[in-house]
């Protein structure tokens, strides 16, 4: 047996957690139906005021939360790097300094607080993009220590699936799953529990919208994880993450 393993809830193997970017409209028409239809609960990272979709689909959201699932701080203007060219108003990472993510962030942080009271302000963070760092060059630096001072975890992307007793929970790591078949997904998820580890799934559409795997995929994936409940507990990023800090004392 891993060593890891022991940190678990008793009869578990090793953990994971579906997590959502962007709050996008077929995660709402797919994706929350395939978990709630499984009994699972997953993490989705909105920007809560970006749009007036945003607002449209508050009510869908509360329901969500209400479910059980968790509803993340994903920024409310989801700042990327300049280079990718997707704004035109300059409000890219290269440009921005610490109060400016600050800001972002926690305008994320006094919507989702009034959005959702139930969750308590007990939710995680996402990094948008997966970049961590603010300004260019020697004026380059990394917002890490701004978040792990406002979140218990925060999502970012790596290789390796997260060792429970290793990983910075201010920036874990997750794999980016677009285009990726159920059974593909499955096989990350089933090496890091025979490992011991938190396996992070990290997803953008279902069945359509950008960077997406198909419905059937996630459907695979989340019969899977409900037949296998037994040794293989998903849980929300903020759940896994309330579970290491106990067990870290």
């Amino acid at each position: 047996m891993s060593p890891a393993r022991s940190f678990w809830p008793e009869g578990y193997h090793g953990a994971v957690s579906l997590t959502f970017d962007d709050g996008l409209e077929t995660q709402l028409d797919n994706a929350i139906p395939c978990l709630d239809d499984c009994g699972l609960k997953g993490t989705f990272y909105v920007n809560p005021g970006r749009s007036e979709v945003w607002e449209s689909q508050v009510p869908r959201w509360q329901q969500a939360s209400g479910n059980g699932h968790e509803l993340g701080n994903h920024t409310s203007m989801h700042p990327c790097s300049c280079n990718f060219g997707f704004r035109d108003d300059g409000f890219c990472l290269e440009n921005l300094g610490l109060e400016d993510i600050a800001r972002t962030i926690d305008e994320a942080t006094e919507d989702l607080d009034r959005l959702f009271p139930e969750q308590g302000g007990n939710r995680t963070f996402c990094y948008p993009c997966y970049q961590t760092y603010v300004g260019a060059g020697e004026n380059r630096q990394s917002y890490v220590p701004l978040v792990a001072r406002r979140f218990k975890a925060a999502r970012g992307w790596g290789e390796r699936a997260n060792h429970p007793e290793r990983i910075d929970l201010a920036c874990t790591w997750s794999l980016a799953v677009d285009g990726h078949s159920g059974e593909e997904i499955v096989a990350y998820i089933e090496n890091a529990v025979s490992d011991g580890l938190w396996a992070v799934v990290c997803m953008h559409g279902i069945g359509g919208q950008h960077l997406s795997i198909s419905t059937a995929s996630l459907s695979e994936v989340a019969r899977y994880l409900d037949g296998n409940g037994d040794r293989i507990w998903t849980a929300t990023m903020i759940d896994v993450a309330d579970h290491i800090i106990r067990q870290r004392g």
